[in-house]
């Protein structure tokens, strides 16, 4: 029997297993799918198991925390606004990940790119709004990029483990801005809590029309469409898919390992720092303390759950930043502290990573094994 494809990357219509081309194509792709997803419920279950535990009830923790995430345009609106930042975040564990690195300081960038970004906006202060938000936005993308671009820097031509570097960098990091927030770059007039001059209403991202949300998740969603065709459809993508599998194999096929390395880390790294420089320009208007939200922590979560595919990450940065979203509803009307949502990420990141050894081991989503199991 004739194969015959219908196109490229599509399964054909006939196969010569007995079993249906597209159905091996599906069961191939469902695994992704099924076990994040089964992983987030068993640690939803255990997260009830905890619950009822202090005394509350699971059925009315989750359906309030359905309530203040998506239960109303409003809770929608928040939870988007939310999910901006994650966006971002979560493609600077996502990127280094295809070269088989693990990235966990996206804090770190998020900070200094909004440190960065305030200290542009206010130095260009009364020049053309477009041109002071442009720089901004390259002057977070740079610090951003600069800094995890030295983790991978550092992995690749030191051999220092880029996960404990990237992480002990960004508590460097955090440190360094409140250096510069309460030192030459502080305000003044920001007595109880320290921050850079305020931006000028006219150097502030808006919201998106119709909504209140700002522009932020526009940007966040175009640059995880940008970086999955990065990854799936350029060149380079496939050279870091080559590098992430076997470095030798990509050093023998003359692949320039350590600028494929250098140069993914830092574009994550501007990622991360461009959400801090939206989360100055849109939200908090001058970069201060708040800027170390956790954000940069929560995306090592939303890109793990998404399997560091960029457009995977989209909605699962939505239902975290709606999770997220919930912690002041859930304590008020719960009496449980705002940190509880934390507690549930945490168990959930756990039995994702517990989930990782999973893969590979279940017939139906291995085509190849089929044939053993008939």
């Amino acid at each position: 029997m004739v194969d015959t494809v219908t196109g490229a990357g599509m399964p054909a219509l006939f196969g010569a297993r007995g079993y249906p081309p597209v159905l091996e194509w599906i069961a191939r792709r469902a695994e992704a799918f099924v076990i994040p997803l089964a992983a987030l419920v068993v640690g939803m279950a255990l997260f009830s198991l905890f619950i009822a535990l202090v005394g509350k009830s699971p059925i009315l923790l989750y359906e309030t925390m359905w309530r203040g995430g998506f239960g109303s345009w409003f809770s929608i609106q928040n939870s988007l606004s939310r999910a901006a930042p994650l966006l971002l975040a979560a493609l600077c564990v996502a990127l280094p990940a295809r070269l088989g690195l693990v990235v966990i300081g996206g804090e770190g960038a998020i900070v200094l790119g909004g440190v960065g970004a305030a200290a542009i906006g206010v130095a260009l202060s009364g020049s053309p709004s477009s041109i002071v938000i442009l720089a901004m936005g390259v002057a977070g993308m740079a610090a951003g990029g600069i800094w995890i671009g030295a983790v991978g820097a550092l992995r690749h031509y030191r051999a220092v483990n880029e996960t404990i570097s990237s992480l002990l960098m960004a508590y460097i990091a955090i440190a360094l801005m409140n250096q510069l927030v309460e030192g030459p770059l502080r305000d003044p007039a920001s007595l109880n809590k320290p921050s850079t001059q305020p931006l000028a209403d006219i150097y502030r991202i808006g919201n998106i029309p119709g909504m209140d949300v700002h522009w932020g998740l526009v940007v966040g969603v175009v640059a995880c469409v940008l970086s999955w065709v990065l990854i799936e459809k350029t060149r380079w993508g496939f050279a870091a898919r080559i590098a992430g599998g076997n470095v030798r194999a990509a050093q023998v096929q003359g692949l320039a390992v350590g600028p494929l390395i250098v140069g993914f880390t830092a574009l994550a790294g501007g990622f991360a720092g461009l959400a801090g420089m939206l989360e100055v320009a849109a939200v908090q208007g001058s970069a201060n303390a708040s800027l170390a939200a956790g954000y940069g922590y929560t995306g090592i979560l939303v890109a793990f759950l998404a399997r560091h595919n960029p457009l995977a990450i989209i909605p699962v940065a939505i239902l975290l930043g709606g999770i997220d979203a919930s912690g002041g509803l859930i304590q008020r009307r719960m009496d449980l502290p705002d940190a509880t949502v934390l507690v549930l990420q945490g168990m959930i990141f756990i039995v994702i990573l517990f989930s990782e050894t999973f893969y590979g081991r279940f017939k139906a989503f291995n085509p190849g094994l089929w044939k053993r199991a008939s």
